[in-house]
C-alpha cells in the first residue's frame, strides 16, 4: 500500500484519516468539494483533488493510480433523507473496478447492527441511507471493510478494539481512533469482506 484516496477528507473523521495515513508514510490524495476546508498544514502534505462525488468523471480521476480507498462520506448534522452517500459510493465502486483497485474501507454506523424499528426515529432516514451504502459495498466483490462505529467522540485517541459483526465494549469511539482504523484496516487482510464494530477499550 503506497497511495490512498480519501473521500470525505474534510469531515471530522475524514481529517483524522488523512492525518493517520500521513503518519503511516502513505501518499494521500484528498478528494474535496472545497479545498479551503482542508487545514493548511495538511494541504501542503497531500495531493488535493477538487470534485463532486456525484460526478463520475471526478471520482474516476481521483481513483486512478491509488492502491486503496477510504470512504468517510457524511452529512455532518443533517439528518434529512438523502441519497448522496449511496450514489457517491456507486461512483466509487464503479471507478475502483475500472481502475483495478480492490481495497476499500467504508465508514457507516453502528445503528446498522440494530433492527430498523429499534433505531431512534430521528436517525432513521440517515440510517436508511447507510443501509443502501452497506448493501452496495457487500455486493461489490471488492475487498471491502465495512466499519460500523458507535458515537464518534471529539476526544483524544486511546486504545480501541475491533470485533466482527458487533460493537465491542463501550458505545463510543474517538474520531482519531476511527480515522486510524479506516487506514490501518486497508493493510489488514483479516478484515477484508468483514463488518467491523469498533469502540474505545474499557
Amino acid at each position: 500500500m503506497e497511495k490512498v484516496v480519501i473521500f470525505g477528507s474534510t469531515g471530522m473523521t475524514g481529517l483524522c484519516a488523512v492525518e493517520a495515513a500521513l503518519k503511516k508514510g502513505l501518499q494521500v490524495r484528498a478528494f474535496v468539494r472545497d479545498p479551503a476546508k482542508l487545514p493548511t498544514n495538511l494541504q501542503n502534505n497531500v495531493e488535493v483533488v477538487q470534485g463532486d462525488v456525484l460526478n463520475y468523471s471526478d471520482v474516476s480521476k481521483a481513483i486512478q493510480g491509488v492502491n486503496g480507498v477510504v470512504v468517510v462520506l457524511g452529512t455532518r448534522n443533517d439528518l434529512k433523507p438523502t441519497t448522496v452517500l449511496s450514489e457517491g459510493l456507486k461512483n466509487i465502486i464503479k471507478a475502483m473496478k475500472e481502475s483495478n483497485v480492490e481495497i476499500v474501507s467504508v465508514c457507516l454506523s453502528a445503528f446498522l447492527f440494530l433492527d430498523s424499528d429499534k433505531v431512534p426515529v430521528m436517525f432513521r432516514d440517515i440510517n436508511a441511507e447507510h443501509q443502501r451504502q452497506f448493501d452496495l459495498i457487500k455486493e461489490s466483490d471488492l475487498k471491502y471493510i465495512a466499519i460500523l462505529p458507535p458515537h464518534i467522540a471529539d476526544q483524544p485517541g486511546s486504545d480501541y478494539e475491533v470485533k466482527h459483526d458487533a460493537t465491542p465494549g463501550r458505545r463510543v469511539i474517538s474520531k482519531h481512533d476511527l480515522g486510524r482504523f479506516l487506514v490501518d484496516c486497508l493493510l489488514q487482510p483479516e478484515h477484508f469482506g468483514k463488518i467491523c464494530g469498533i469502540s474505545t477499550k474499557d
